[in-house]
């Protein structure tokens, strides 16, 4: 495992919401203005997908493999850093125990955490741009990907409560009107990265 020194540590961001609440589009955006490389989550779920679905314990198990492997050798590696993006469900306690693995992988570098919101409305507004279907071949169905955001609405608790989260770089933002760009460049700012 690498650990950093000073000014030279590698930088991990996380960014969580609920599904279409815009986590690629501004991790995209982030990217472009930090030099951090982007893996959003259906980098490996659209992969999976081609032969299981995620929603099988083997499409999560391979999901999981390939971001774990990915994440140990960009620890070791000499890139700035990594933004990812995934949902996280707070109320599951293996989505905490996923969190602290992560958080495991990248000791030594500096960690940051975004939370991204919007309404219901909105978010199915999102789950429509072309960004998100040509990025995401898992949601090119729009009819099932609006099934599955309501599904998911419904049954996961994709945003935390208030004080929940206790990370030392933690940042929330309402994303509901403001673009990409401008969140992207919020949260460079905050964490000076």
């Amino acid at each position: 495992m690498r650990f950093f020194k000073g000014d030279d540590k590698m930088k991990f961001v996380m960014i969580t919401g609920p599904e279409a609440v815009g986590k690629m589009t501004v991790g995209q955006e982030l990217a472009k203005i930090t030099g951090l490389k982007l893996f959003h989550n259906h980098m490996t779920i659209d992969l999976v997908s081609n032969f299981f679905s995620y929603g099988t314990e083997v499409g999560r198990n391979l999901v999981d493999s390939f971001r774990m492997q990915i994440f140990e050798e960009v620890a070791k590696s000499d890139l700035y850093g990594i933004i990812f993006t995934c949902a996280i469900c707070y109320d599951l306690k293996e989505d905490w125990e996923y969190i602290e693995k992560i958080k495991e992988i990248f000791k030594g570098a500096d960690i940051y955490f975004v939370e991204l919101e919007a309404s219901l409305e909105e978010r199915m507004k999102r789950n429509k741009t072309q960004n998100r279907i040509a990025n995401k071949t898992t949601k090119r169905d729009v009819n099932v990907s609006e099934a599955r955001l309501l599904i998911s609405h419904s049954k996961n608790r994709n945003n935390s409560y208030e004080g929940e989260v206790k990370e030392k770089n933690y940042l929330r933002i309402n994303n509901e009107s403001i673009p990409a760009k401008e969140v992207a460049i919020m949260i460079k700012e905050t964490f000076k990265i």
